[in-house]
């Protein structure tokens, strides 16, 4: 909260660009998906046993709701925690891509470069540079 007890929709980076709040990315998921299924706040909130209110503050950014009910919310949703949380990545990112590695391949200076890693569901793992 702002001194004058208004929400703080964002945080200033050390390099001048607004940086949003984790709070108002995961409400915003939140009622899009909501209003995708075209269902009432009253309706979630029913299915996820939180008031309508609470469940529009966090909508909104205002409330930083807890673990459990985020899930409360994902459930009566019917959307994974995974799918989520990928949601707020991209709109973190705008899309960028994000590059994970898990593992190290040692590399020496005479050898080639190393043939793709190839996932456990088949895939290669495409590594990006931004």
């Amino acid at each position: 909260m702002s001194s004058y007890g208004e929400p703080m929709a964002d945080l200033r980076h050390t390099d001048g660009h607004r940086r949003p709040l984790l709070r108002t990315v995961v409400g915003e998921v939140l009622r899009r998906r909501r209003l995708e299924q075209h269902r009432t706040l009253a309706e979630v909130a029913r299915d996820a046993n939180v008031s309508v209110q609470y469940l529009s503050e966090i909508e909104r950014g205002l409330k930083e709701p807890s673990s459990e009910i985020v899930a409360a919310v994902c459930d009566s949703l019917s959307f994974e925690l995974v799918d989520l949380l990928d949601q707020v990545r991209q709109d973190l990112t705008g899309g960028r891509a994000t590059v994970l590695r898990f593992g190290t391949v040692p590399l020496r200076r005479a050898e080639p470069a190393p043939a793709p890693i190839r996932s456990r569901r088949g895939g290669d793992v495409v590594l990006l540079a931004a």
